[in-house]
């Protein structure tokens, strides 16, 4: 299985990731080669080029597309690539072939040389950009390419974007930056204008349900079923096929439309959201804050037990910590929220297409008599209005509204169309 094959429903990125990937393998084994006959004593031989004379590797790239449209699949599969060891290589072989050594722990996150950076707060800083810059200038321990993914360049703070755009403009000679952004107007100008930027679509749900069942091993029904409701989304997707949980959240969102006949219902259904949301931040901290506060007290000598005494001068580390978990937990709501306004919107959105008498399949299918309910009572100038409320409670969470005041100010909208 080649690194590309699960980077679905992207055939003119793969393809330039393709090229790039055997423009970067010529180069690093024209390298090795001029290397080895200097100490030879041999002549140099000349270096490949592609028929254009050109070549098709860069330093620095930025992926951008729509949540879920694979972009750090899409990057990590190029980082397995550039770190290709397949002997098919010298026979003509495309480096990228999914079995090697430095595909397979490029592709699970243990190479040595390919760092993969994800956040689970709300941005990142500074202090781990500079982290990252640091060892962006380190030569590669034993693969061929430095190879730095950062999955979450939107969430650089413009403190940390003004850290990375150095590394970005003037890197070391054999590292390589992919970066991961919804839009390219979520990275900073200067950084983007340095960047090769690759486009990726929302996957075709045909494509999304294939994958499902050829890599998830999901039942074809339940794999197209959780492809439709989810619009392409590949990470949502398996979620909703593979998690009852998620279902059963879902499943309660959809209600809400026919919950909010008056105010004290589009008050009620509100506090449900946040609640849920609330639910899954504190499911989370159960799963890993405890886990990190004991090996953290471990590591600093404390006594064993939650309520062992610590040493002296390490309460500031400790506290750090907890400032960290805060955040993620205030990440974990906001993003489980989102979730469920993206699941409205795909509700009033069928609505929409049943009022216009289009010939879309509607996501939502399994609450088709609730669409069809809705539908009929209202016009399709109220859905787009409704739909514009949701947008606008998304848009107050980003800009850090309270959440319970958003969401309640969104189902009195939805309520009054």
């Amino acid at each position: 299985m080649a690194v590309w094959d699960d980077v679905v429903g992207q055939d003119r990125v793969t393809a330039q990731l393709a090229a790039a990937a055997r423009d970067a393998d010529a180069l690093v084994t024209a390298e090795h080669a001029t290397e080895g006959a200097r100490l030879g004593g041999q002549p140099r031989p000349e270096p490949s080029a592609d028929r254009s004379g050109t070549s098709q590797m860069t330093h620095a790239w930025l992926f951008t597309g729509p949540p879920g449209s694979g972009r750090s699949t899409a990057a990590r599969a190029f980082a397995a690539a550039l770190q290709c060891v397949s002997p098919d290589r010298a026979l003509g072989g495309a480096p990228g072939c999914g079995f090697c050594d430095g595909c397979h722990t490029a592709l699970v996150g243990t190479h040595a040389d390919v760092e993969i950076v994800r956040t689970d707060l709300l941005s990142i800083g500074v202090k781990e950009t500079r982290d990252l810059v640091r060892r962006s200038s380190l030569s590669p321990a034993g693969g061929r390419w430095q190879v730095i993914v950062l999955e979450d360049a939107d969430r650089l703070t413009e403190g940390a974007g003004n850290v990375l755009l150095k590394a970005v403009e003037e890197p070391a000679p054999r590292t390589v930056w992919l970066l991961c952004a919804p839009s390219i107007e979520d990275v900073l100008p200067t950084i983007r204008s340095r960047c090769r930027h690759l486009s990726l679509r929302t996957p075709p749900v045909d494509a999304v349900a294939d994958v499902l069942v050829r890599r998830d091993g999901i039942e074809p029904e339940a794999a197209a079923r959780a492809a439709r409701a989810t619009q392409g989304h590949i990470g949502r997707a398996r979620r909703l096929a593979t998690d009852e949980r998620a279902r059963a959240r879902r499943a309660a969102v959809l209600k809400l439309p026919l919950r909010i006949d008056d105010i004290g219902g589009c008050l009620k259904a509100a506090q449900e959201l946040i609640d849920a949301a609330g639910e899954d931040a504190k499911q989370v901290a159960e799963e890993i804050d405890t886990k990190e506060t004991e090996e953290l007290r471990a590591a600093l000598g404390a006594a064993a037990g939650t309520g062992g005494r610590l040493p002296r001068g390490t309460a500031g580390v400790m506290k750090e910590l907890q400032d960290k978990q805060k955040r993620r937990a205030t990440r974990t709501q906001r993003d489980s929220l989102d979730l469920a306004l993206v699941d409205l919107t795909g509700f009033y959105r069928d609505v929409l297409a049943l009022q216009m008498g289009a010939s879309v399949p509607i996501a939502n299918d399994e609450v088709r008599d609730s669409v069809q309910r809705v539908a009929a009572g209202s016009t399709p100038e109220r859905t787009l209005r409704r739909i514009e409320a949701v947008i606008a409670c998304r848009e107050a969470l980003d800009r850090n509204v309270a959440p319970l005041l958003a969401v309640e100010a969104m189902t009195a909208s939805l309520r009054a169309g």
